[in-house]
């Protein structure tokens, strides 16, 4: 006899089409789409419960650790975002350590409130950024040998999504993922994300994280080239022309004095450049004399 459900879910009101980038897009191939969404409704309410700023930690972490305990027991049918996403996992073949790294991350999330330096950002990264694409790898039965391409571009995603929202992440939670070491470098102090525009030492803090963000990339940009799979192939590229789109746009424009997000000419082009990419890549990867 199964519990009945439990409601410990704080919707935001966020989904999948409120992303700065593709979730379970066209691109994907229609069959996986299902899984992949069940995948994101599974996090955007671990995410949710991290953000909610009128759940005190303790009690955040209590639902974070219910949450896993139904991913992992096949009895447990009440909460039914973990239930869905357990029997997803299981048709798929796909290990549930992703989905509970992303819960290691919103426990983080509930618990820290800063971080000194660059290390201990790409700590938390590596739980609440690169389960995404090893998950979505695994997905498509891609060689783990990508996995460094994959983290490399979902931990420059998270830090991209981290300066977005500097400023909301402080006034709204008071927290700050921007390394302090970074901070007190530049001769700028947190009180400066009070601002209406970033002050000289604040704008110097976060051109030091776009660098950092900018050597991430540099491994990213490998993982269209290592992928077999023509959509997930194509997805990837996408979102590796997103991510220059958008750390160009942080460079140029002040994430205190306005959202900085992408525009729809940005997904548009970014979508035809990604398509293109990956044609190009199976194109390179064809053998000679092959009938075209």
């Amino acid at each position: 006899m199964t519990a009945a459900a439990v409601d410990i879910a704080t919707p935001s009101g966020k989904h999948k089409g409120n992303e700065n980038f593709p979730v379970g897009s066209a691109l994907i191939r229609a069959d996986l789409r299902p899984h992949v969404h069940a995948f994101y409704r599974f996090a955007r309410m671990g995410d949710d419960i991290a953000d909610n700023p009128a759940l005190e930690p303790e009690d955040k972490v209590r639902r974070l650790t219910m949450m896993q305990d139904v991913l992992l027991d096949p009895t447990r049918e009440d909460i039914p975002e973990g239930a869905a996403l357990r029997r997803s996992l299981a048709a798929t073949f796909v290990s549930p350590k992703h989905s509970c790294d992303l819960l290691t991350a919103f426990k983080m999330d509930a618990t820290k409130q800063r971080y000194a330096d660059w290390g201990e950002l790409m700590t938390y990264c590596r739980y609440s950024a690169s389960p995404v694409g090893r998950y979505l790898l695994d997905l498509h039965r891609e060689d783990p040998a990508g996995w460094f391409a994959s983290d490399a571009l979902c931990n420059a995603l998270q830090v991209i999504n981290h300066l977005q929202d500097v400023q909301v992440d402080f006034l709204e939670m008071d927290r700050i993922y921007a390394p302090l070491d970074h901070f007190s470098a530049a001769g700028a102090d947190v009180g400066h994300l009070r601002g209406k525009i970033s002050s000289p030492g604040l704008r110097k803090a976060l051109d030091r994280l776009l660098d950092e963000t900018e050597k991430l990339m540099i491994d990213a940009r490998q993982l269209p080239d290592v992928l077999k799979n023509f959509r997930l192939r194509a997805e990837s590229a996408t979102i590796v022309r997103l991510a220059d789109r958008m750390i160009a746009s942080l460079r140029e424009r002040d994430p205190l004095a306005e959202r900085v997000k992408p525009a729809k000419r940005d997904f548009l082009f970014s979508g035809l450049e990604g398509i293109g990419w990956a044609i190009m890549v199976g194109l390179r990867r064809k053998p000679r004399g092959a009938a075209s």
